[in-house]
């Protein structure tokens, strides 16, 4: 195998890279990896196509549709230039030699695998498009993640529908939403799967040149295209399996004292562990491992793997389990009510440097304290009003419980508790003096990523929680009366109704 990799290398190296490249789908899939492309290779013309005329709007104009780290100023560098914005799908069809397919592959929420089942209805729609379109032979790159075995498909209703040889690779994304531009840039591995055929060799060596002109030879994997499908899912299903290991073990913290932060790091000095990825929290989000997780469930069960099935299944629902428990634990802590309480929720997108927001654990929390008839001051810095309204939408009594502040300050102004759900470095550095000497007595701190200094939080006046902490006594609860309540789901019993059947009720936002 390594020797067929480095006889793709050299081939693709001294192949002529394509000339044109067209990117379907305008999303955090598509444009960070185009931009990246176009800065990299400025002989190569990139054009980004979607059908949603307001999206290519946004990203012709200075306000762009979501926020990346340095993503507008290299924006800014090629666009106009060799990068371009359309809707014109069968004009950038016909002039690219290579197409990269970035659509997205929601969840099924009907029918055969609802909760888990991708739903590939874009997939065979755009193979329809390109195979109406095209004009002559094209190499069709999949770019979002997808079920093992949807290049095969994918060939196949090409092949019915033109005559015209389509050629299909699999490319999986591996960036970072908040990271994805430094990630496109020097990636640590680009993964390229193709079988066996001599069209398919020659369509990896296409590739390759693409990439060669800015990713060493080392960090570029070629496959076959089932498993380059399925490491993505793989990959995934890792990174949140050990988000939901390191909570389970910050329960048992909360249980015995012990601090997870220092369990945390006396393991990931384990070479064989390492300390990347097992920093507890309330819970991961984001499309990837949310859906990803489900659809791999739903391919083990497909396979007649109901072990494996369930040993995935198990990971989704100790994060469902970790969210109900941190919004038990604020109820719990604030002397078991927080009806007509106003309460800062600072932070909405799923991770920092990033305003996207589906999955968020923002939304489960909102809709658990919504239910008790809280009042919620909503502050993010990057998250728009109206994805914030969006997202709270579905929520019985948002429309006057919810009010979205656009300062930190001004939501914890009169708040009874401040409950850190987002990681961004702004929350390190507001004045918390300033800010408990404008809240509510005693003034409760949340923290589910345990991004504060909790030992100066408690000299300021504060009562902490955070994630596998030991807890902070409060008059007439005991700290295992605190931790008992929040792991007893039905206590309150009206928040075991925030999740069913670990599945998310509220808003996804963007």
């Amino acid at each position: 195998m390594q020797a067929v990799r480095k006889s793709v290398w050299e081939r693709g190296q001294a192949a002529h890279p394509p000339h044109n490249v067209c990117v379907i789908g305008a999303g955090h899939v598509g444009v960070p990896h185009a931009i990246v492309l176009a800065k990299k290779c400025p002989a190569v013309q990139v054009t980004v196509i979607d059908d949603d005329a307001r999206k290519i709007a946004g990203w012709n104009s200075t306000l762009l549709p979501f926020y990346e780290p340095s993503l507008q100023e290299t924006l800014e560098d090629v666009r106009g230039t060799n990068l371009t914005f359309s809707c014109d799908f069968e004009r950038a069809v016909r002039q690219a030699d290579v197409i990269f397919v970035s659509v997205s592959t929601p969840v099924k929420d009907t029918g055969v695998g609802a909760g888990f089942a991708p739903d590939c209805l874009h997939w065979e729609s755009v193979a329809r498009r390109i195979a109406q379109a095209a004009q002559g032979p094209k190499i069709i790159v999949e770019r979002s993640t997808v079920p093992v075995k949807t290049a095969e498909a994918m060939a196949k209703v090409l092949s019915f529908n033109t005559m015209h040889k389509m050629t299909v690779l699999s490319n999986p994304e591996f960036a970072r939403e908040g990271a994805a531009m430094m990630d496109q840039a020097s990636p640590e591995r680009v993964l390229i799967g193709g079988d066996e055929s001599l069209e398919a060799t020659m369509a990896v060596e296409a590739l390759v040149s693409l990439y060669a002109k800015w990713v060493p030879q080392e960090r570029i994997i070629v496959s076959d295209t089932w498993s380059a499908e399925l490491s993505k899912l793989a990959a995934n299903a890792f990174l949140a399996q050990r988000v939901s290991s390191i909570n389970a073990i910050s329960a048992l913290c909360e249980k015995t004292g012990a601090d997870v932060s220092e369990v945390g790091y006396a393991i990931g000095v384990d070479s064989r562990i390492g300390r990347k990825g097992i920093t507890a929290s309330v819970g991961f989000g984001g499309a990837c491992f949310e859906t990803h997780l489900r659809n791999l469930v739903y391919l083990c069960r497909k396979a007649r793997l109901p072990q494996v099935a369930d040993y995935w299944h198990s990971v989704i629902k100790m994060n469902d389990w970790q969210k109900r428990r941190f919004a038990n634990n604020v109820v719990a802590s604030m002397f078991n009510t927080v009806s007509g309480k106003r309460l800062a929720v600072l932070g909405v997108s799923y991770k920092k440097n990033t305003s996207d927001t589906r999955y968020s654990a923002t939304w489960d929390m909102c809709k658990a304290l919504l239910s008790e008839r809280a009042q919620l001051a909503v502050y993010d810095p990057r998250v728009s009003r109206e994805a914030v309204a969006l997202g709270l939408s579905t929520c019985e009594g948002a429309e006057t419980l919810v009010k979205i502040e656009q300062d930190a300050y001004i939501a914890c102004s009169g708040a009874h508790a401040a409950i850190i759900m987002t990681d961004w470095d702004e929350f390190v550095r507001l004045d918390y003096q300033q800010i408990f000497d404008s809240m509510a007595k005693p003034a409760f701190i949340f923290d589910g990523r345990n991004l504060l200094d909790h030992d100066y939080l408690r000299k300021i006046g504060f009562q902490v929680f955070g994630i596998g902490k030991p807890v902070t006594e409060v008059k007439g609860l005991s700290d295992m009366d605190v931790s008992d309540h929040a792991a007893n789901e039905d206590m309150p019993a009206v928040l075991k109704a925030a999740l069913i059947d670990g599945k998310q009720i509220g808003g996804y936002g963007l």
